[in-house]
């Protein structure tokens, strides 16, 4: 796919992982939605960011948990641009527990966070079928983790969603082509603030010590090359779908 003049919808965008694909596709020639659920602020020094390369941008405030804030947000960019192309399910939540805490735990945090990373990667994929199928040669990339995998991470529930996601990929793969290709990126330990800011400072210098000396690349993810990786099943790979890669360093192979 040519991302020149593309219409892409990135979810969560006001930061990180999403912040970083908007604008590397926007310095390829794409017009992106940026969305955010929460941070005004951020999500203005993205769109600003974008608009100073000479991109255009549409500002989309949603919770992609609610159905209604997913057909909005679809709604606004049919408004602008008459089309969708490309839709990143990147909107993501989880809480910090260790696994070994069970009582850490309830079901409203499954569901709060099944919400956003399960339901809410399904219901943007439903709001947006039919531009994206009209596109006829779209892509979705599903941003899961290798929690999903390996069944780490911040908590169960967040492993468990992002194997969930992992799952879902294949079904909506299977039922979407020829029009719509749907892959699934999922990063490892990825460098910067979230992290950071759930796992403690300390804990977060520890890991990324022990990923870097560890790991057969001795090194761990940035936005950045998350984001390189979801562009690749956007404009390259034309004939996989319903694939999970995993962005890692090597961490798997431990």
């Amino acid at each position: 796919m040519d991302l020149d003049q593309a219409v892409c919808i990135v979810t969560g965008s006001s930061s990180g992982v999403g912040a970083a694909t908007a604008r590397m596709m926007a310095a390829r020639g794409a017009r992106v939605v940026i969305n955010y659920s929460r941070s005004d602020s951020a999500a203005s020094e993205v769109a600003a960011s974008i608009e100073a390369m000479g991109g255009e941008v549409l500002v989309c405030k949603a919770d992609v948990s609610r159905d209604e804030d997913c057909q909005a947000m679809v709604s606004q960019t049919l408004d602008k641009w008459g089309r969708v192309d490309v839709l990143v399910n990147n909107a993501g939540t989880t809480k910090f527990v260790a696994h070994g805490d069970l009582d850490g735990l309830d079901a409203e945090d499954f569901q709060n966070i099944y919400g956003v990373n399960v339901v809410g990667a399904f219901q943007m994929v439903r709001a947006a079928e039919a531009p994206l199928k009209a596109s006829g040669n779209a892509a979705v990339v599903n941003v899961a983790s290798i929690a999903g995998v390996k069944g780490v991470g911040s908590c169960v529930a967040y492993a468990a969603s992002k194997g969930a996601l992992i799952t879902m990929t294949m079904s909506l793969a299977r039922v979407l082509g020829p029009e719509i290709r749907v892959n699934a990126v999922c990063p490892g330990f990825i460098e910067g603030d979230w992290l950071a800011q759930g796992m403690g400072q300390a804990v977060y210098d520890r890991s990324i010590a022990h990923l870097r000396a560890q790991t057969p690349l001795q090194t761990v993810c940035t936005p950045e090359t998350v984001a390189e990786s979801i562009l690749s099943f956007v404009d390259s790979h034309s004939v996989v779908t319903g694939q999970h890669l995993v962005l890692d360093g090597g961490h798997l192979l431990l």
